[in-house]
């Protein structure tokens, strides 16, 4: 092949036909051409651009397979060599493909080894080390492997040794482990020595204590491991979670021991790496913050580490109880000025001590962001109300005496705390009303805080909620109905609200269909709403299924709205980013009951995505025969939605639905490890919150299943 002209044939190519992230591939060549151009910024860009086409965040496309074959040829001719092996070894490494047959683009890499392979021998290192890590992701072991033993045998360049370790492992587990096993001695580079203990980690070797004692010698280790390995950007917690993926208590007492270690560490670059391998294992484990702890408190030396270490706890909430007292000398530091240490501080004793905390939040109220932020449930525990407290109550007040000086957040972040103390908060009623034209999603918190009180307050909440819906506001029109049941401004407020945009138009169908019979008068409106809907984008598909489940709670007439859930699901399903759209629509299906029954094909095509599966089940329980249900077939579903992380939460709705009494022993066991196994079932979502949902699910799943006995 002649490699001095690596596009040959490039134009004869036909690019529009296939297709990247962003539809047609017809710019492929201008960045082919780019890319093995002598002006390096437009390579800079081209390169960029690729990565954002055929290599979309990991997701590969025809067009990725098309483009292989010249890519390799540019490599090989020496334009940009390691970053464009690199781009290949990212296609070759994906499993995410759209729109191909599996495994069509990795196959398309592939192809090109006898281009690559070469490149193990070029004289830069760097060069070499892209090779090494593009060419073991084609997993073509039978060519691949011979060309990597023989450079693990040349090299003597650290990092490519290390990455090439990786690769023989990558292809060959146990054979990887095999030669790792010589690696681990000291004298070997610590690069090397890093890449060893994922290659035995990898093979499923058992944790020694050479290793263990090999992993504290390489700490602080961030630096050790390849940039082209992002999951273990963080080597220890990799170390760490590849231990507790084991699942059986000796590889958890391993990764505990490495924790323990580095957070006792004297020195503050291991002790923090340390609590980045804490915060992992809290993560992946229920048991990990409890036997934690006491290495969590001496890890703190100084204010410096009680900021690294904060987070954490507050993450994992009373549990941490015992590091109230590391966190408080802090936490009630210069409460009348803003300190952003004593605020961290602050919002994890919020979590950790609410009852000690209460105190110092009121004392520094208005320069406590984050601390107010953890004391109104965003970082919390769904049923988290912080304690009432006479002095934080006369601190909201104050606040809200001046809502001029109030931005941001904390306004609705006063209300929250408002509404959790509910009728013990009826004192701040007269700064509530007078906040209202400033703030008019007060309403809701007038509403709840004036429900139980006596009927002078009561009588002066309502007053100030109708002169603000005759002025228009909807919030205050809906509190007002919450309040005392008068719709008219509601209705009035609504009709607006059914006119508007697909968001606006959403939550006004939403809050038309509370009102069941009463929201009669909106019918025309609701139609007319409906008339005028089109498009699959989810603002546009969640209006509509809100418009059809008002229209069924308002005129409970199941043809019409029947009509509009099924086109909800067909949109839908040409929508790649609409999957919770089709959960909303399930959800609601499942309020037709068995005027429904027609969607029953749409929902049992849902129980296929793991994402929907719940709330299927749940609507097929609801709108289906029961003597037609395959109830074995639902608790499957369901079960793979928890185990995946798909939707966790909906999952256990859908199990305590199904109830134990029909499932296999293979859905107990499996059930019974989801509530009683170690290993977290929710692993994803908003960080602070992941550990707070999981022991929420936790104690659920453990009311359906008893513990096993062992």
């Amino acid at each position: 092949m002649d490699l001095a002209h690596p596009l040959d044939g490039l134009d004869d190519h036909p690019w529009p036909a296939f297709s990247h992230a962003y539809g047609s591939a017809e710019d492929v060549p201008g960045l082919l051409r780019a890319l093995s151009g002598p002006d390096q910024d437009a390579a800079d860009e081209a390169l960029s651009e690729l990565y954002g086409s055929v290599l979309h965040q990991g997701t590969v496309y025809a067009a990725s397979a098309e483009a292989a074959p010249f890519l390799a040829r540019i490599a090989a001719a020496g334009h940009r060599t390691a970053d464009v092996l690199v781009l290949l070894g990212g296609l070759a490494e994906s499993d995410d493909e759209h729109g191909v047959p599996t495994g069509t683009v990795r196959a398309a890499v592939a192809e090109q080894l006898p281009l690559l392979l070469p490149s193990l021998a070029a004289a830069e290192p760097d060069v070499r080390r892209a090779a090494a890590w593009a060419v073991s992701h084609t997993r073509a072991a039978g060519i691949a492997l011979p060309a990597l033993r023989s450079r693990w045998a040349e090299e003597s360049v650290p990092a490519v040794r290390a990455e090439v370790l990786s690769a023989l492992a990558r292809l060959d587990p146990q054979a990887g482990s095999a030669v790792a096993a010589t690696a681990l001695e000291p004298s070997q580079p610590a690069e090397v020595r890093m890449a060893a203990l994922f290659a035995g980690l990898d093979a499923g070797a058992p944790w020694t204590r050479a290793m263990h004692t090999a992993m504290l010698s390489l700490l602080p280790a961030d630096a050790l491991c390849s940039d082209l390995d992002q999951e273990r950007g963080e080597p220890l917690s990799a170390v760490v979670k590849a231990l507790l993926s084991r699942g059986d208590g000796p590889a958890r007492e391993a990764a505990f021991a490495l924790v323990e270690a580095a957070l006792r560490s004297d020195r503050a670059d291991v002790r923090t790496e340390g609590l980045w391998a804490a915060d992992c294992a809290c993560t992946l484990s229920r048991s990990a913050p409890a036997r934690l702890i006491r290495s969590l408190c001496e890890a703190v030396v100084d204010e410096e580490s009680v900021i690294s270490v904060a987070s954490l706890l507050g993450q994992v909430g009373s549990v941490a109880a015992p590091a109230a007292d590391v966190l408080a000398p802090l936490a009630r530091r210069n409460p009348n000025q803003v300190d952003d240490h004593a605020d961290r501080a602050l919002a994890a004793l919020v979590l950790v001590a609410p009852v000690k905390a209460v105190p110092f939040l009121a004392a520094g109220l208005g320069r406590r962001p984050r601390a107010l932020d953890a004391a109104a449930g965003t970082r919390a525990p769904a049923d988290f109300v912080l304690p009432y407290n006479d002095g934080l109550l006369d601190a909201v007040r104050d606040r809200l005496s001046r809502p001029e000086s109030l931005c941001g957040d904390e306004p609705w972040r006063l209300m929250t705390l408002l509404r959790g103390w509910g009728a013990g908060a009826a004192p701040a009623l007269p700064e509530l009303c007078a906040a209202l034209p400033h703030f008019p999603w007060a309403a809701g918190t007038i509403a709840t805080v004036a429900a139980d009180c006596a009927p002078e307050e009561r009588g002066r909440a309502v007053a100030s909620l109708r002169t603000a819906a005759e002025q228009g506001s909807l919030p205050a029109a809906q509190a007002l109905y919450d309040l005392i049941g008068e719709p008219a401004p509601l209705l009035s407020r609504l009709e607006e609200g059914l006119r508007g945009g697909a968001r606006e138009l959403r939550d006004a169908a939403l809050a038309t269909g509370a009102l069941g019979a009463q929201g009669v008068p909106l019918i025309p409106a609701l139609r007319a709403a409906l008339s005028g809907s089109s498009g699959d984008t989810t603002p546009a598909l969640d209006a509509d299924t809100a418009l059809a489940e008002a229209l069924w709670r308002v005129t409970g007439e199941a043809d019409e709205v029947i009509a509009v859930l099924d086109s909800v699901f067909t949109r839908a399903g040409q929508n790649a980013w609409s999957r919770w759209s089709v959960v909303r629509a399930a959800r609601a299906a499942a309020l037709l009951g068995s005027a429904g029954r027609s969607l029953v094909p749409r929902l049992t095509a849902a129980l296929d995505h793991p994402a929907q599966a719940p709330a299927a089940v749940l609507a097929l329980l609801a709108v289906a025969d029961p003597a037609s249900l395959d109830r074995a077939a639902l608790t499957e579903a369901a079960l793979r939605s928890a185990e995946s992380d798909a939707d966790a939460l909906g999952a256990c709705d859908a199990l305590e639905a199904l109830g134990t009494t029909g499932m296999t022993d293979d859905h107990l066991r499996r059930l019974t490890a989801l509530a009683h196994g170690d290993a977290r079932v929710i692993r994803s979502g908003v960080q602070t919150s992941i550990i707070h949902e999981d022991e929420a699910l936790r104690i659920r799943l453990q009311a359906l299943t008893p513990e096993p006995e062992f």
